[in-house]
């Protein structure tokens, strides 16, 4: 009874981690460019009260063993980066992603990120950076004089220049993909960090081999889908009752064994 309460506990805690897990992903359901995430668990080690194949009586075996398990324990949280659902903006630094890749852009220390949220901005000396004011990498500078800005589905940057009858090749996006994305660590801001899990950043061209195309004038939306997400929640909330419940039988039986009188 006492290896039930604990098992039970360890199903409570996970579900809790369950529900965390869910929570953050409904509170981002209207973030640009959010991947939500799903937690996955793993039983716990087993308590072998015999064996399999253990000899019984002469010529005979246990077919199979004794092993009760101990309880459930949180394996990972897995970012799903599948694509999310097209916003059309019309504004010419709102960028899409339609396929693999995230954008680079240059932290404070002077290290790599990468986002997939395309909704950039230009800053005072015509930089283009994010909402926060980080750099996106390669760096471009559309000049202050210029005019309308076209960046096509290959990531080349465009600019309208004064006195000039075509537009003018201002800079080149480059995107990064991963061998593994599920192994990127997320930074919040709608930003990953590499890790050895993730493997080294490859770099490529918009819309050649293994990298998706630049959509101006359109964001890419959350991929949380909240039917789901709310299904998710009430299956966990489901089974936490479930481990209270036997938690509560565990204790009513050991009041009984407690209260028993020779």
């Amino acid at each position: 009874m006492m290896r039930a309460l604990w098992s039970a506990a360890s199903g409570m805690l996970a579900q809790q981690l369950n529900i965390d897990t869910i929570s953050h992903n409904l509170a981002n359901v209207n973030t640009t460019g959010f991947k939500k995430s799903r937690a996955e668990f793993q039983d716990l080690l087993y308590q072998t009260l015999r064996p399999a194949g253990i000899p019984l009586t002469r010529g005979t075996n246990t077919a199979v063993g004794l092993q009760v398990g101990v309880g459930v324990r949180p394996d990972a949280i897995v970012k799903m980066f599948t694509q999310g659902s097209v916003q059309v903006t019309n504004n010419p630094l709102d960028l899409l992603i339609e396929g693999s890749g995230f954008f680079q852009v240059q932290l404070v220390d002077g290290t790599i990120a990468y986002t997939r949220d395309g909704s950039l901005k230009q800053d005072a000396n015509g930089d283009i950076v994010t909402s926060e004011g980080l750099f996106v990498q390669p760096q471009i500078v559309i000049p202050p004089e210029a005019g309308r800005v076209n960046i096509t589905a290959e990531g080349k940057v465009f600019a309208q220049l004064p006195n000039q009858a075509e537009q003018t090749l201002v800079g080149e996006i480059e995107l990064a993909n991963f061998v593994n994305t599920a192994g990127l660590s997320a930074l919040g801001h709608n930003l990953f960090a590499a890790t050895a899990a993730s493997g080294e950043p490859i770099l490529g061209i918009p819309g050649q081999a293994g990298f998706g195309s630049i959509q101006q004038g359109s964001l890419e939306s959350s991929n949380v889908q909240v039917v789901e997400e709310m299904v998710n929640m009430i299956m966990s909330q489901r089974a936490y009752e479930a481990s209270s419940k036997a938690i509560q039988a565990s204790d009513q039986m050991l009041s009984l064994a407690n209260n028993l009188r020779q």
